[in-house]
């Protein structure tokens, strides 16, 4: 049974927190580094100094509790039963789309909540959603896997059965980052008979070979002649050598790395603020943005460690070749778009492996956190998608949006 949620982190946490920053030792820098090696010195002092004497927490805390909220209970097969935190905002159209949200590392819940205003408002022009956006266990607010193994149809299946308790059978799905990863294994065991449909703003999949896909993998053998092919697969094998630190290390050791995240709150704002800056899409971050972000992973319910397992979990310590492992195409309906400051950018046509692709967009502004830098694009894509004349409308039984 599904209980009110009310954000409250005690007092003795939040002063424990300032002793901490008080005590910070910075580390020394090299002469005009820049972000050369990471993030540079003076914006990590500014963001302690703004944390220790500007941002005002409870101010956010009271914000963050003007969304619907609520934990359940969700039992998984093979682990033991975990309370979700989730937001459940509902919109005044008795027929509107149910829309299950998804974030990833290092992004949360809140990352909703810009989308929020758009989709579940109610117009003539465009459908309305009741939106469910769960913190993933182990993130936020919800309780964390107990024992290892925990990894992609178990994330699954925690999103799907919180949207069977809520009463919705038949829903659509929206994610990015992990999101979009939870995504291919949610549609994979659910798709059809209760997800209808679904978005990604990340639409990436495995590399094509020719027994997967013969016509993509020949396309790729053209790359020495074709320089689309051949400057979306350099540009992503360049990120991953020099942008891809993070993810070995917590792929492979989340846990040795977790002794620094639950521990120093400098340390924790580093290493996340870095993927904020070089992950958006020169998107103007505000130092009360940053530190509301950074606190939530600070002031989780598991610890600021918890969420860097699912690395581990979704490529088996790094030894996984395929993270989507056991996923095939499927033929729910997909929509997927483009946002041009995604680094994560492979061929658009290998977008067609995931599934059905039935509406592709294009933006001109936008990075990896596209819910929270462009809200109105990623909204329009949804309205377009499955409002009236689109490739999706009407796939959820009873309930077109209108």
């Amino acid at each position: 049974m599904s209980q009110p949620f009310r954000l409250s982190v005690p007092d003795a946490d939040l002063d424990l927190l300032h002793k901490k920053l008080d005590l910070t030792r910075f580390p020394d820098e090299l002469d005009g580094a820049g972000w050369d090696y990471g993030v540079p010195l003076a914006d990590v002092k500014r963001l302690v100094a703004h944390w220790k004497h500007g941002f005002d927490w409870r101010k956010s805390e009271a914000e963050i509790n003007k969304l619907d909220m609520y934990t359940t209970d969700i039992q998984v097969d093979g682990f033991d039963k975990l309370n979700i935190h989730y937001v459940h905002q509902k919109s005044e159209v008795p027929n509107a789309i149910p829309l299950l949200f998804v974030h990833g590392w290092p992004g949360h819940f809140l990352e909703v909540r810009k989308l929020l205003p758009y989709l579940t408002s109610s117009s003539p022009d465009h459908p309305s959603f009741h939106v469910v956006a769960p913190s993933l266990p182990g993130f936020g607010f919800s309780e964390a896997p107990h024992k290892p193994g925990f990894a992609g149809y178990q994330y699954a299946e925690v999103v799907h059965k919180l949207m069977l308790s809520l009463g919705y059978n038949e829903y659509v799905y929206q994610g990015g980052d992990f999101g979009h990863t939870i995504g291919v294994f949610v549609v994979n065991k659910y798709g059809n008979t209760h997800v209808k449909a679904w978005h990604s703003n990340l639409p990436v999949y495995r590399i094509p070979t020719f027994f997967s896909n013969p016509l993509l993998f020949l396309e790729l053998l053209t790359m020495p002649f074709n320089k689309y092919i051949r400057d979306k697969v350099q540009t992503s094998l360049r990120i991953r050598k020099k942008e891809f630190g993070y993810f070995m290390v917590q792929s492979t050791k989340p846990q040795t790395i977790g002794y620094s995240f639950a521990d120093s709150p400098v340390g924790l704002l580093a290493w996340i603020y870095e993927k904020l800056v070089a992950a958006s899409d020169n998107y103007p971050w505000t130092d009360d943005e940053v530190l509301e972000w950074i606190s939530i992973y600070w002031h989780a319910r598991a610890g600021p460690a918890a969420s860097a397992r699912i690395y581990y979990e979704l490529t088996r310590g790094n030894e996984a070749s395929d993270m989507f492992e056991g996923t095939s195409w499927t033929s729910v309906p997909l929509g997927v778009a483009h946002f041009p400051g995604e680094r994560i950018s492979l061929p658009k046509s290998w977008a067609h492996m995931l599934g059905k692709v039935v509406q592709e967009s294009f933006h001109e502004k936008g990075g990896h956190f596209a819910a929270f830098e462009a809200p109105e694009a990623l909204a329009g894509d949804l309205r377009k998608m499955f409002g009236k004349g689109g490739p999706a409308y009407g796939v959820v039984s009873g309930k077109d949006g209108y």
